[in-house]
């Protein structure tokens, strides 16, 4: 006969495991990585990727590659910001937060500025004008 606990034990572990994944998940969409001060970075797009888990472009900034992280591509999209704007070797404008680690080439951007027309993916966090 099966111990009770063995049911109870493996509920626990269950949660357990789903917790420590929520709170992954939780760290990576969050930006607890990024500085507090709005950074602002313009170059030459280099690639555009717009998917799970974040929308990105990739940015030649001066000969320096950059990895621009954007919205969750649902966002990003209703944002109007979709492959269809913006193409390879466009120039770009982006403001947002930058990694900690200022040895990472890589910022969250809140607003992206292609063509003359402004993106505003996290307008909840765009910096006053």
């Amino acid at each position: 006969m099966q111990s009770p606990f063995n049911g109870i034990r493996s509920v626990t572990l269950a949660a357990a495991a789903i917790l420590a994944a929520g709170t992954a998940a939780y760290a990576h969409h969050g930006w607890s990585w990024t500085e507090d001060g709005f950074f602002e970075l313009k170059g030459r797009i280099t690639a555009i990727y717009i998917g799970n888990p974040h929308a990105t472009l990739d940015v030649d900034a001066e000969g320096e590659a950059w990895r621009v992280e954007m919205a969750p591509p649902s966002r990003t999209i209703a944002a109007g910001f979709t492959e269809e704007v913006a193409k390879v070797g466009d120039e770009v404008t982006a403001i947002g937060n930058r990694s900690l680690d200022e040895k990472e080439k890589r910022m969250k951007a809140v607003r992206i500025i292609v063509g003359g027309k402004t993106y505003d993916v996290y307008p909840d966090r765009v910096p006053p004008a």
